[in-house]
This record gives structure tokens, C-alpha cells and sequence, in this order.
């Protein structure tokens, strides 16, 4: 059975939502694109998108809205005022918040926006994993949470983009999500370090890691990694300093529940100290680089 198209709204076409608003609409879906910039749009305009810089409009227009910015925080000036995306809510619209936030402030978000729109527009959290490698290869994992209804309708649209599963209710995928940049945190940090003990015994890094792929040690990471550190290449293709950001969603989503992680705390500090010391701005392999700064003073 095919795939159902749908009247679909990308806000955020960066570095991953760029990528996934080719794969909608190579999937036959009508996609409209909010950016801040009509020129960050332009590749996916070339391809038949529409670009659509009044989110009344889009609110008007479109049954699934796919919020790809940084945060709830660069979401809501969107949301509100005449020209804002709830004034144009007349029908039933799904809004996934796919950027990666705290559960807590999705749930918090869809109340606010059931009230403003009588229950006219539902929200989904529907954060993403697989990095831009996984978004331009449609591979990417996606941690769905929300009422069945609008979660189904999220999934439909979604699917042309990875892998879409419904992890329970509002703010589940979310969850999901958190425990997913604990471990790609934690295990980065860990790769590093058995990074600098084969260094300094005088061990090939890269033959070490080679085995390590073959064992239990091995994982995603290690295979999308291995070669940054090998190769002391930090160019950025995921910003190091976003783990803080996710590191405490994990942990403040832990202490709502009376629960402490010594392993991620540890790992939020040394992912911290990184972004003080000015390298947050480079990919998540440089905590090869700052653990060797600390380690060796």
C-alpha cells in the first residue's frame, strides 16, 4: 500500500531539516517551508517546495506542521499574534516538535496551544537520531510521543524519512530521545579516552578501534567516530556543545522522577568544560582533543 500524501510544513530547513524536507518531497508530499532567510529555503523550493514566510498562512494550509528549529524558544514568536501560526488554525493540524526538548515543555507547549486553538491543533514530539548522514538517507530513527490519533497522522508523514515508532504518550519520544544522547554522549567521552590510553602505550589508535568494532565495544559511534579521532578531525557535523543542552533534559527528566545518573552528570561536565574552553562549536569528537588538554596539564 502506498504512501498517503499530505499538505506538510518543514520550519527549519538547516543542517537536518533541510535534508528531510527532500525526502517529503520526494515522497509525493505538498511541502510549504518557513525560514528566517527565503534564501535558506532555495534548494527545496528548486524542487517544487513553496516558501511561505507568514506562519498564519501555513497554519491555514498545511494538516502536518514539522517544527525542525533549535528549540521551543526559536518556536514560539511563530505561534503568536495576528499573523502567528495558532491565528490560522481552522481545521485539524498535527504540530511534531521533532528538535530535541525537554518533555516537560512539549507537554507544557500543547496545552497551551489546545487552549488557543480548542483543541484544533494537536502536538506530537517526534525528535529525530542518525545525524545528517541518516536525514539525507532517510534512515533516521524517530522517537514518536502523543495521542494515537495525531501521533498516526505524524507517523504517516514522517515514514518518508526514517524509521517513525510510537513510544507512548506526550513527551515519550522525547524521552527516548534523552536516554539516546546519554548513551552517544557517555560513549563518545569513552571512545576518547581509550583513545589517549592507546596513545600513550604506544597502540595504533585506529588498529584499536578496528577491534573495538569487531567486539562489544563496538556501536554507532564508534563506526561514525572512529576516523575524526583517528584523524584529529573536528570539523563540525554536530555541534559538541548541543550534548549540554541534551545531557540536561536526560538528568532534569531523571530528578522529575527522584532519580540520579552519576555516569551523564560526569559526562555533562566534561561536555561543559569543552564549550567553556571554546570548543563547543566543534564536532562531538573534540572531546578527544579537550580530555588530552585536561588530562595532560
Amino acid at each position: 500500500m502506498g504512501m498517503t500524501t499530505s499538505r506538510v510544513a518543514l520550519l527549519g530547513p538547516g543542517k537536518m531539516g533541510a535534508p528531510m524536507g527532500h525526502q517529503l518531497i520526494a515522497a509525493g508530499h505538498q511541502l510549504t517551508v518557513w525560514a528566517r532567510r527565503e534564501a535558506s529555503a532555495a534548494a527545496l523550493t528548486a524542487e517544487g517546495a513553496v516558501f511561505e514566510a507568514t506562519p498564519r498562512i501555513i497554519g491555514q494550509t498545511c494538516d502536518v506542521i514539522i517544527d525542525m528549529l533549535q528549540d521551543l524558544t526559536q518556536l514560539a514568536p511563530l505561534l503568536d499574534g495576528p499573523d502567528g501560526l495558532l491565528a490560522g488554525i481552522e481545521t485539524p493540524t498535527v504540530l511534531v516538535v521533532s528538535s530535541t526538548v525537554a518533555p516537560g515543555d512539549v507537554r507544557e507547549l500543547a496545552r497551551r496551544v489546545a487552549v488557543a486553538t480548542e483543541d484544533l491543533l494537536q502536538v506530537v514530539d517526534a525528535p529525530v537520531s542518525g545525524g545528517e548522514a541518516g536525514a539525507k538517507a532517510g534512515t533516521l530513527s524517530i522517537m514518536v510521543g502523543g495521542d494515537d490519533e495525531p501521533a498516526a497522522k505524524a507517523i504517516e508523514v514522517l515514514k518518508a524519512c526514517g524509521t517513525p515508532v510510537h513510544c507512548g504518550p506526550l513527551g515519550a519520544g522525547e524521552v527516548v530521545k534523552a536516554c539516546n544522547q546519554m548513551i552517544v554522549g557517555v560513549t563518545m567521552a569513552a571512545l576518547a579516552e581509550a583513545a589517549l590510553l592507546a596513545e600513550g602505550a604506544g597502540v595504533d589508535v585506529a588498529l584499536m578501534y578496528s577491534m573495538l568494532a569487531k567486539g562489544w565495544g563496538g556501536s554507532a559511534v564508534l563506526n561514525a567516530k572512529h576516523a575524526k579521532v583517528e584523524q584529529r578531525d573536528y570539523s563540525n557535523t554536530g555541534a559538541a556543545k548541543f550534548m549540554v543542552k541534551d545531557l540536561k533534559i536526560a538528568l532534569g527528566e531523571a530528578a522529575a522522577s527522584s532519580r540520579t545518573l552519576p555516569i551523564s552528570s560526569k559526562a555533562l561536565q566534561i561536555y561543559q568544560g569543552l564549550t567553556e574552553a571554546g570548543l563547543g562549536d566543534d564536532d562531538l569528537a573534540v572531546v578527544h582533543k579537550y580530555l588530552e588538554q585536561i588530562t595532560a596539564e
